[in-house]
């Protein structure tokens, strides 16, 4: 076992959950009329289902780019 892969995948993993994150608050950010997270409390589905596809979307392209 090589400790330095698994150091690498480690920080790509941390990497990958920070520019996740910056992405959201950007995105949110560009859409200030949404409040997701209300949206959220009050139970609508399709925001939920709309923030997770850009999660998905997100992470394909993060990904692709650690690569």
């Amino acid at each position: 076992m090589e400790w330095n892969i698994i150091a690498m995948n480690f920080l790509y993993a941390i990497l990958g959950v920070v520019l996740m994150f910056l992405a959201y608050k950007v995105f949110d950010w560009l859409t200030p009329k949404v409040n997701f997270a209300e949206e959220l409390k009050k139970g609508n589905i399709a925001v939920a289902i709309f923030i997770a596809a850009l999660f998905m979307g997100i992470a394909i392209i993060v990904g692709n780019s650690l690569n």
